[in-house]
């Protein structure tokens, strides 16, 4: 996938870009009209544009089947921080591998290979975001707050899902290429998937890394509770099993750094996303144990308060 990600970073390192022109560029390169939408959204700190692209499977939910449809989240603040600085940031990972999937999930169905099920790719496109402070270094903040941003990624027909965000501002994880969290269902941090360890070894050729997250991480923002970063926000919103897919590196890289994207990283990442997609849609890939979650349910009840401010 690394000509698709090099794409679609040329198509986003702009100051003038935005949803829309992201849609029209993948109807040009196959995506049926009306299945990419893009709204602008004024925050308190600015605009950004929500897009949201719906790539069918032959047996999806959008063609009257019932094969499983997995979202793809592209977790940012902003693609860029002008004019404080100049350039995609290093925040622009989720967004940028999210559509490199989609770009290539499109060229696949014109040359003849459709999945099962139906992908949902949602993300923001914000060129003039906003920085922010964060330990250790700092983050890229958002032209809009958090609840927004999981009204228009997190889509009810969604059956799982898989958030993408650069997650290179902290010292717990010291790995340069990518990472999976446990997965996370109504407040509770369940075991990490075997199959998705499975896929990350397979796609990457490496032993499978994992992004420690706590109980913190899968509360609410705006709380005044420390956050690792926005990756596990999808699960406050969504009732279906969320797995962190963290872009990360051997240092702490701020959000808002430029010339940070490796590009070598997000191809590999993008490949994972795109056969868990494939999996996922084949009954083949689980993201947690049913019967076991039901047991905790039944001996240590819901935990779905953590999901409340």
């Amino acid at each position: 996938m690394l000509k698709q990600i090099m794409i679609v970073h040329d198509l986003l390192d702009s100051a003038k870009i935005t949803g829309q022109e992201v849609i029209c560029f993948l109807e040009a390169q196959g995506l049926e009209k009306g299945l990419g939408f893009s709204k602008t959204i004024l925050g308190e700190k600015g605009q950004t544009d929500f897009v949201k692209i719906v790539i069918p499977g032959s047996q999806g939910k959008s063609k009257g089947g019932k094969a499983k449809t997995l979202g793809l989240i592209g977790r940012l603040g902003g693609i860029g921080a002008r004019p404080e600085r100049i350039g995609l940031v290093s925040d622009a990972d989720g967004a940028l591998t999210v559509l490199a999937v989609a770009l290539k999930l499109i060229q696949m169905q014109k040359k003849g290979d459709q999945l099962l099920g139906d992908v949902i790719i949602t993300t923001h496109i914000a060129p003039n975001a906003p920085t922010k402070p964060h330990d250790p270094v700092p983050f890229m903040g958002s032209p809009v707050d958090m609840a927004t941003m999981n009204r228009y990624e997190v889509d009810e027909n969604m059956d799982a899902i898989l958030s993408v965000d650069t997650t290179k501002g902290n010292r717990v994880l010291n790995h340069k290429g990518f990472a999976i969290t446990a997965t996370v269902l109504n407040g509770w941090i369940l075991r990490i998937s075997e199959d998705l360890i499975s896929l990350m070894e397979w796609t990457s050729g490496r032993r499978a890394s994992v992004l420690p997250i706590t109980m913190q991480d899968i509360t609410p923002y705006g709380n005044d509770i420390y956050h690792v970063n926005s990756i596990m926000q999808p699960a406050i919103a969504a009732d279906v099993p969320v797995v962190g897919v963290a872009i990360t590196t051997e240092t702490a890289v701020p959000g808002c750094a430029t010339g940070a994207t490796h590009q070598i990283d997000l191809e590999v990442a993008g490949r994972f996303c795109l056969e868990v997609a494939k999996a996922f849609s084949e009954n083949t890939c689980k993201f947690y144990n049913r019967e076991e979650y039901d047991k905790i349910l039944h001996r240590y009840g819901k935990m779905e308060h953590l999901k409340n401010l």
